[in-house]
C-alpha cells in the first residue's frame, strides 16, 4: 500500500512539473527573465559609479614598451655582434616610435630627453575603434 502511495506521489509531481514546462514552452519569453551575473553599467547610476568600479583595476600592472624598429638577422651575424656594432633598423631616423601595452599597439611618440633621461611624448593616441578594426584583420 505504501508503495502505491509514494508512486502515486511521484506521479502527480512529474505530471505538474511537465504541464509547467508544457505552459512555459507554449508562451516563450514570458516568464525568462535574463540572468543577473553581471551588473549592467546603466542601472549603478552613471558615470561616478563608473570610476568606482574602475578603481577596482588602477593598480593592476601592465607591461609597457616603446619600439623604435625591428630587424632580422641570422644567428651567424647575431654572434658577431660586439660593443659599438651597429645594427639597421627598418624605421627611418625622425618616425614616430611605436607604443604597445602589453602586446597590443596604443600609440605612436617621439623621443624626449627630460633630465639626462630618456622619455616619450606621445604624438598619436590609437582609439579603441581602430584596436578592434586590427583586431578583426
Amino acid at each position: 500500500m505504501v508503495d502505491e502511495t509514494e508512486n502515486t506521489n511521484a506521479e502527480d509531481d512529474w505530471a505538474a512539473a511537465m504541464a509547467e514546462q508544457a505552459i512555459s514552452e507554449a508562451s516563450p519569453g514570458l516568464n525568462a527573465q535574463p540572468a543577473q551575473i553581471f551588473p549592467s553599467f546603466e542601472e549603478t547610476g552613471g558615470k561616478a559609479s563608473m570610476m568606482n568600479e574602475l578603481d577596482m583595476i588602477l593598480d593592476i600592472p601592465v607591461q609597457m614598451a616603446v619600439e623604435l624598429g625591428r630587424t632580422k638577422i641570422t644567428i651567424k651575424n647575431l654572434l658577431q655582434l660586439a660593443h659599438g656594432s651597429v645594427v639597421e633598423l627598418d624605421a627611418m631616423a625622425g618616425e614616430p616610435m611605436s607604443v604597445f601595452v602589453n602586446g597590443t599597439l596604443i600609440a605612436q611618440g617621439e623621443v624626449v630627453v627630460v633630465n639626462d633621461k630618456f622619455g616619450i611624448r606621445l604624438t598619436d593616441i590609437v582609439t579603441p575603434s581602430e584596436r578592434m578594426r586590427k583586431v578583426g584583420r
